[in-house]
């Protein structure tokens, strides 16, 4: 590739890059302008490490042919099993290992058996093979994040060349700058939606930011805690106790995001939410539907726990409406994304009332005044309560026992939260 679409392959990268296009549409649109002008690239692959509670890393491949392979994909832990015996048997490993940036291989020749990659290479028709592992510095580097690995093939009998090997040693750090701009947005996207709920990483991220900007709205109120659960923590072994959490969190947060709600706070093993819409009966029936959904999603867990002898619980959930304040609050240089005020305190001393009603769910009067005709109907009165730091009484609401004990009810109820 000679020295003006060089330059005018880099300025495309510098341009979608700051643009945010999306790393696998980077790598194909790079690889191709490079096969236009010369360059024979048979396949690529570029993956870099991330931060994500889930998986390690990102790659993203790229194909002269079309292949069944996915163009993006993630990979889990490298430090054991499986993934951890094919990372130290790749080229990779060995270039960091030995400090080399750069590895090129004669894939006709049968170069470096001993690489995991190289015999599939090699039988699908690629001659030559070059890596690199383009590190960031301190200051540059997240956490596992620390460089850019990628490596490209071709099938020409005599490789790239000079003028070839010269062209990718100018262009691949540019991509890889690219890659590393497009996965730090996704890294804050993750960190956002992760730590701060859905709705509120993309408030925050739009620049709402400043302390003291919140806006009042009316919401239904979900709060739920587990039953026991200091009793049942105090008898388990100390490596049990946050899969014990873990496990009943993710049965009440999926519940809530399946219907329409956002998670706003984890407090110990209690788990504040919200359901907003410009129909308030709407966004009640989604809180009732995600209560429904929990106790399904509970069943199946406690199922589950129990069959392999692990400690299991039950969860009280309260539901209440009101206006509350959203956005920032907290001091300079701490803020906290999330709603306050007086229904958000209430709809707490709700739940804590379910131990002395000896019921899982219990509903305000507010947020049955509110719902529509067929859903009062599934309500029943508990009675009147005064509710700790509350200074009015009222009478709270749970679901009507026959939904439990009756086939056809149960049935009802079910089509009425589907509707």
């Amino acid at each position: 590739m000679e020295l003006t679409p060089r330059l005018q392959l880099m300025n495309w990268l510098v341009s979608q890059g700051l643009e945010g296009l999306p790393e696998n549409d980077l790598i194909r649109g790079f690889c191709e302008r490079c096969r236009t002008e010369g360059l024979d690239l048979s396949r690529a692959m570029v993956f870099i490490d991330t931060l994500h509670p889930i998986f390690e890393g990102r790659g993203f491949r790229w194909n002269d042919t079309a292949t069944n392979e996915s163009d993006v994909f993630e990979y889990g832990s490298t430090e054991q099993g499986v993934n951890a015996q094919n990372w130290r048997r790749s080229v990779f490993y060995h270039m960091l290992e030995s400090g080399q940036q750069e590895m090129a291989l004669d894939l006709a020749k049968g170069a470096a058996q001993d690489f995991g990659m190289i015999d599939d290479l090699a039988a699908k028709g690629h001659k030559h093979f070059v890596s690199y592992v383009h590190q960031f510095g301190e200051a540059g580097a997240m956490g596992q994040m620390d460089c850019v690995y990628s490596y490209w093939t071709t099938r020409r009998d005599d490789g790239f060349g000079e003028l070839g090997m010269a062209a990718l040693r100018d262009l691949v750090p540019v991509l890889g700058l690219a890659i590393k701009s497009a996965a730090q947005a996704d890294i804050a996207k993750t960190l956002g939606r992760v730590y701060l709920g859905r709705d509120a990483s993309e408030q925050v991220l739009g620049g709402r930011i400043m302390r003291g900007v919140t806006e009042r709205i009316n919401a239904v109120l979900w709060f739920s805690d587990l039953r026991g659960s200091t009793a049942i923590s105090e008898g388990m072994e100390p490596s049990e106790i946050i899969p014990f959490l873990n496990d009943y969190a993710q049965a009440s947060i999926d519940a809530i995001h399946e219907a329409g709600g956002e998670v706003l706070k984890l407090i110990g093993d209690g788990v504040l939410g919200m359901f907003t819409h410009d129909n308030s009966a709407v966004a009640k029936r989604a809180a009732l539907r995600a209560e429904h959904r929990f106790r399904r999603n509970m069943h199946t867990l406690n199922t589950r726990r129990a069959a392999d002898q692990r400690p299991v619980t039950t969860a009280h959930v309260g539901l209440h409406v009101g206006e509350v304040f959203y956005g920032n609050i907290g001091s300079e240089d701490r803020l906290d994304f999330t709603v306050v005020g007086p229904a958000v305190n209430e709809v707490s001393r709700i739940a804590s009332m379910c131990r002395s009603v000896e019921r899982e769910l219990l509903m305000s009067s507010a947020f049955r005044s509110g719902l529509d005709a067929a859903g009062r109907n599934y309500l029943v009165s508990t009675g009147r309560f005064a509710l700790r730091g509350i200074s009015r009484a009222q009478e709270l609401y749970t679901l009507d026992p026959d939904i439990a004990a009756d086939e056809v009810v149960a049935g009802k109820y079910e089509r009425y939260l589907a509707g």
